[in-house]
């Protein structure tokens, strides 16, 4: 499946995810939402927590909105994110 047509992602996510070298949603669910999302962070250091939110819902097909506080604070730990104040 195309990155751009994945649940949750577009086209200017699935860009930010090629240029970090991942071009299938399969090779995404494989290294989870934490791991593409460092990779994305390193090529674009200023990427939106956002995308860490659209990478669950596109790895666990549900809406990014649908994503409870706990597993988006085990999220944030996993990729060194504190959570904003």
């Amino acid at each position: 499946m195309n990155l751009a047509d994945a649940r949750n992602l577009g086209p200017r996510s699935a860009e930010m995810l090629a240029d970090a070298g991942l071009l299938d949603l399969q090779e995404v669910r494989d290294l989870g939402a934490a791991e593409c999302f460092r990779r994305v962070r390193m090529v674009h250091p200023k990427v939106s927590l956002n995308l860490l939110w659209a990478l669950e819902g596109a790895v666990t097909d549900r809406d990014w909105r649908d994503i409870d506080d706990r597993r988006k604070r085990e999220l944030r730990r996993a990729v060194g994110a504190a959570k904003p104040r």
